[in-house]
């Protein structure tokens, strides 16, 4: 241990921050093809992260997450191919560099203190509902306290923090789901090139959670489908193919018409547009791309006429029943005979708090 490291803060003095799953209500995946997007900030699953203050920095392994210990190489190839090379360890890491990064490039000043970072997370793996994401998100709200620069790094801006350090993975994605980790709650999202272009962001407006139906969530708790063809959608579209500029703008427009008919509380007009947002994907990537077991969850739904579609890129599905209850009944028996996992969306009101909202105003 270095003599002169000194601790800043009580070493008793843990912060800790959970950031969400999240669910790609409607538009998705436009937010990479400058579009709009609805997501919300989903409560039943997490990670968190714990900063302690410490005199060397730590970057603790989670004893499954991160597993290093195996019975033998079939365990350990096993492993890899079952969960792949995906621990938490790696975005902590990445979130510390590009964090400081940041502060630097911002001329942000940082203490020199040390501390230990560990997390947890319930994010059931494959599903699509961002887990990775929420595992950086929750570090870099630990990093703002501990730093105390809440009031400095502005809200619209710390998607794209939580985004550069998964690229710096080489985690390819869009802001959507950073967006909803860092909000919370439901929120619209505009992508529009002029705004991307402009402020290096897009225009994000928070909506009231209360205009939600009961929505309901799909899911496999060990996916082996995933859809393991490589999708063309984006060479497609960065080549000017019209079907896919055209498709990817009527996926924008939908969420643009969804906030109006989450708004007018129009909730058969809501159920029409995710079943529309769901076709238009498929159309666009293939079957084979989206994977047969994703395809069936999204049937399984349709059958005794809910709406669904994808929560993300496949895994999970977001399922809405427009005849109440026993449409619901219907639902959780079909899942359950498909042997799917079901539960009720529980929505996580807005994160916000009145420092975050103080940087809103900023121009």
């Amino acid at each position: 241990m270095d003599p002169q490291a000194v601790i800043v803060g009580n070493p008793s003095d843990v912060i800790e921050h959970k950031a969400y799953a999240r669910i790609g209500l409607l538009g998705n995946p436009s937010d990479v093809y400058f579009g709009k997007t609805i997501s919300l900030s989903l409560g039943n699953f997490w990670a968190s992260v714990k900063l302690q203050p410490s005199h060397v920095l730590v970057i603790k392994p989670h004893p499954t997450h991160d597993f290093v210990q195996f019975k033998s190489l079939d365990h350990l190839v096993n492993r890899l191919n079952s969960e792949g090379y995906y621990g938490g360890v790696r975005l902590l890491m990445a979130i510390c560099k590009v964090f400081q990064n940041y502060c630097k490039e911002n001329k942000i000043d940082l203490h020199e203190g040390n501390f230990t970072l560990s997390y947890e997370t319930n994010i059931p793996r494959q599903t699509g509902l961002s887990g990775s994401s929420a595992i950086v998100c929750a570090a870099l709200y630990c990093f703002l306290d501990f730093y105390k620069v809440r009031n400095i790094i502005k809200v619209e801006v710390r998607p794209n923090i939580v985004l550069a350090a998964e690229n710096e993975l080489g985690i390819v994605a869009g802001l959507q789901d950073r967006v909803a980790q860092v909000y919370g709650g439901l929120v619209h999202m505009d992508f529009s090139k002029e705004h991307m272009d402009n402020l290096g962001h897009g225009i994000y407006t928070p909506m009231d959670v209360n205009l939600l139906p009961p929505l309901h969530l799909i899911y496999v708790e060990n996916p082996s489908d995933s859809g393991k063809v490589h999708s063309t959608v984006r060479q497609r579209w960065l080549n000017g193919d019209d079907f896919i500029i055209k498709s990817m703008q009527e996926v924008a427009n939908i969420a643009k018409e969804g906030r109006e008919a989450l708004l007018e509380k129009e909730y058969s007009k809501f159920a029409t547009l995710m079943n529309r947002n769901f076709d238009l994907r498929r159309s666009m990537f293939g079957d084979d791309a989206l994977g047969a077991l994703n395809i069936e969850m999204v049937e399984v739904a349709r059958k005794v006429g809910a709406a669904s579609k994808f929560t993300g890129s496949g895994g999970a599905v977001v399922a809405f029943c427009p005849d109440g209850p026993s449409q619901v009944k219907l639902l959780e028996d079909a899942c359950q005979k498909a042997g799917f996992i079901i539960v009720p969306v529980q929505v996580v009101p807005s994160r916000l708090d009145e420092i975050d909202l103080t940087t809103l105003s900023r121009k």
